[in-house]
């Protein structure tokens, strides 16, 4: 597994990168990282910016926990649906 960085290396590195004074190979070289990591990084922080569509850190978060917990309601409505359905045939005239 690859070692997690400090949000503020993270952040300084970006800095460095957009200031576009060096190659972003040189720029990843340098801070130790690959040149894959430093370009995810720029892309997550264009996202939080707001300078590219799509959901940020957060939004996912939330995203996942709403998901979530429209699973177990769906389960919870399920199991009261099949137990209104047993009850109902002990109430069914003979």
């Amino acid at each position: 597994m690859p070692k997690a960085f400090p949000p503020e290396f993270r952040r300084d590195v970006v800095a460095v990168a957009r200031k576009g004074e060096a190659p972003i190979s040189q720029i990843a070289k340098d801070f130790g990282i690959s040149e894959s990591c430093l370009h995810r990084w720029l892309n997550l922080a264009d996202i939080k910016d707001g300078v590219r569509p799509g959901a940020t850190a957060s939004e996912s978060a939330e995203l996942r926990q709403a998901r979530k917990r429209v699973r177990v309601l769906e389960q919870e409505v399920e199991i009261l649906r099949r137990a209104a359905a047993y009850f109902a045939k002990d109430l069914s005239p003979k």
